[in-house]
């Protein structure tokens, strides 16, 4: 075992959450290929649980009716009504019997949801955190879940973004200062080896 500090490892109290790689949000133009970002998140939930580490699946999605839909009184709404239930369906290649699955309503895991519980029940206390978006899903998590003195680390390679350079400010500019961002080569790597 090296004493390097800056060293990557993650033990038994971690958890995999993946945000938003789902079947609408896969099919919208991002800047990393859909196809890479979900095989990235694949082989992440493959290692977590080959470790039997838990792996958290959250989707966005709202009711039939919109009625749980964020207020559209901003200068850049979103869409005016719920998508198709489509929309929200976790790739079948994605999913695995066993995996937590979180319905959030708006862009970060943690409102409204029963993700902090869902952790905490585990003993959970460190998060790897990738997905779609990066300044949106992804980062406001992220936030939420750091003021919830959660540990992160990011799989830089893993997350993806509609505008490469929201991705690049979020990862060289609010990340390092509320976790570890890595790859998810080196995640796997840690899962690995001894903690």
């Amino acid at each position: 075992m090296t004493d390097d500090p800056n060293r990557l490892t993650l033990g038994g109290d971690t958890a995999l959450v993946l945000i938003d790689l789902q079947t609408g949000i896969l099919g919208m133009p991002i800047a990393r290929p859909a196809p890479e970002i979900l095989a990235k998140g694949i082989a992440l939930a493959g290692a977590f649980r080959a470790r039997r580490l838990p792996v958290v699946l959250v989707k966005v999605a709202w009711s039939p009716d919109g009625g749980d839909m964020p207020t559209s009184n901003v200068d850049r709404p979103g869409p005016a009504a719920a998508p198709p239930p489509a929309f929200s369906e976790i790739p079948a290649e994605l999913a695995a019997l066993g995996d937590a699955v979180v319905t959030k309503r708006h862009w970060g895991a943690f409102t409204g949801t029963e993700l902090d519980l869902q952790l905490r029940r585990r003993g959970i206390h460190r998060i790897v955190l990738a997905g779609i978006s990066t300044s949106a899903g992804v980062e406001s998590t992220a936030r939420t879940a750091w003021e919830l003195s959660y540990d992160l680390v990011f799989a830089e390679d893993a997350t993806a973004d509609t505008d490469p350079d929201s991705h690049a400010h979020t990862f060289g500019k609010i990340f390092p200062r509320i976790g570890k961002v890595s790859s998810t080569d080196e995640v796997i790597a840690a899962l690995r080896s001894p903690s």
